[in-house]
């Protein structure tokens, strides 16, 4: 059973802008067939009493509390800017 087509294997190959050969399209159907296949099996778990989880392991938010420290005044953070304006770092725009 074909799951994946060469035709697919080429769109996608364009759309990562990889050129392959056609043996390779023939190579890579072949492994992403059984790659999907491998995927497909988990559709067999009875997975009905299983909760719902993001995952495997129970972990916490590691990070330390926010907590007020103090911090550069604008004047020093600013020194060093190539240009600055109404207190802020002036770039270049990039949108148009």
């Amino acid at each position: 059973m074909e799951r994946i087509s060469k035709d697919q294997v080429r769109h996608v190959a364009h759309l990562a802008r990889l050129s392959v050969t056609e043996d390779e399209v023939d190579t890579f159907t072949e492994q992403l067939d059984a790659i999907i296949g491998f995927a497909e099996q988990l559709n067999e778990l009875d997975t009905e009493n299983v909760e719902a989880t993001t995952h495997v392991l129970d972990i916490h938010n590691v990070l330390r509390e926010d907590e007020e420290r103090p911090s550069l005044a604008r004047e020093e953070a600013l020194k060093n800017a190539p240009d600055q304006e109404n207190g802020q770092v002036k770039v270049p725009s990039v949108l148009e």
